[in-house]
């Protein structure tokens, strides 16, 4: 177990690495965190699920094998205890709710406490009486109280939010006497895996090609993009949108395609290792998600100096800057979608500003300034702790 008494000593606690943009920023973090002097971390995921084999291959990385927090039993986590004896972490930063909970357990006397809010966690909202509808809500007020306290009342505990709807939210749902510890950073990403020079705009007589990135969940929408490919078939535009994630609702959208006869549009790619490839090839970000936390995604696409044509997500509202680098439209309207995309097919001069100033926008969230402020954030909090 690494331990140098003279480097900062960092343990990242997340859920698991599976694909998302949480877990995609902190192993972009910890990328660039190796090039650092003076820094040592560790990831330990709750449970052993890593799809980013390759790219965490000189991590150390400390599975948990979390195990189901039982109400009125001892909970034990020995292999967590162990690892907080072993390595001595400044600071624990953590990633995604049960990461959070767990970070409960065995505090640290010492040690700054970092809770990452990569969205609006819902376990944190308040009581109200729609929480006594199901059990779900009202465990999530249960494990909210517990953190309360058994941790936030206890020891000094700061919240990243990584959007100004994120940063309400916390603001609005924590206790009064956590306000001052709640701080708006948000994310990076990198941009040189994403940057594509010169970006070529759409030519008469190619095929139009749009790209979404996203994992198949209620919240992401992708249904709502058959509804847009209906649209365009009214125009004399050859296209084709691809679809890039897996999960729940892939199934269903499949099914949508299908009964409206676009298969020869819509196509379906699962998880993917080469997003950037897949970008580089289109010409056209389509986002439909009505609810997103942040959108590590546009930037990713802004940076392949594609256009972004989105629907409201709260959380993207800071990375759209409407007729600068996309569009973002306030309604579900399928027509207005593929208006835009219209225009900028048919306005090669409005693409080529777009995608300028997307990847001069994009820039501005290089993982290396992100890691320089975050850095900067844990000096100050560590200094405040002393």
């Amino acid at each position: 177990m690494p331990n140098n008494p003279e480097k900062l000593r960092i343990l990242f606690l997340i859920t698991d690495l599976g694909k998302g943009g949480a877990e995609r920023f902190l192993i972009d973090l910890c990328t660039e965190l190796q090039k650092r002097e003076n820094i040592e971390f560790i990831i330990a995921p709750l449970f052993d699920n890593n799809q980013y084999q390759e790219r965490t291959s000189l991590f150390t990385i400390v599975p948990l094998h979390y195990t189901e927090f039982r109400l009125f039993h001892k909970n034990e986590f020995p292999v967590y205890k162990k690892l907080l004896d072993e390595f001595k972490p400044h600071i624990i930063h953590t990633h995604r709710f049960l990461a959070e909970f767990l970070s409960a357990f065995y505090l640290q006397k010492g040690v700054k406490y970092i809770c990452h809010g990569h969205d609006n966690m819902v376990q944190m909202n308040k009581l109200s009486i729609n929480t006594f509808i199901s059990k779900e809500l009202i465990l999530n007020f249960f494990e909210k109280c517990f953190l309360i306290r058994k941790k936030y009342k206890k020891i000094n505990t700061s919240f990243i939010s990584n959007s100004s709807h994120t940063d309400d939210y916390y603001k609005r749902v924590l206790p009064g006497f956590m306000n001052p510890n709640i701080h708006l950073i948000e994310y990076g990403f990198n941009y040189n895996q994403f940057f594509k020079k010169n970006k070529k705009p759409y030519k008469k007589g190619e095929i139009l090609k749009l790209i979404n990135v996203g994992s198949f969940q209620d919240k992401k929408n992708q249904i709502f993009i058959v509804a847009i490919a209906n649209e365009l078939k009214k125009y004399e535009i050859p296209f084709e949108i691809h679809l890039l994630g897996d999960g729940a609702n892939r199934k269903k959208v499949q099914e949508a395609v299908n009964k409206y006869k676009l298969g020869n549009e819509v196509f379906f790619h699962g998880n993917v290792n080469n997003v950037e490839v897949f970008l580089w090839e289109s010409h056209i970000y389509l986002h439909t998600a009505w609810y997103e936390p942040f959108g590590l995604v546009f930037l990713e696409a802004m940076a392949a100096g594609l256009p972004v044509i989105c629907l409201d997500g709260k959380g993207n509202r800071n990375l759209m800057i409407d007729n600068k680098n996309g569009y973002m439209i306030f309604e579900q309207n399928a027509q207005k979608f593929a208006e835009k995309i219209i225009e900028l097919c048919i306005n090669k001069e409005k693409f080529e500003t777009f995608s300028q100033y997307a990847q001069t926008f994009s820039k501005n969230y290089d993982i290396v300034k992100s890691t320089d402020r975050l850095l900067e954030f844990y000096k100050t909090e560590l200094e405040n702790l002393s």
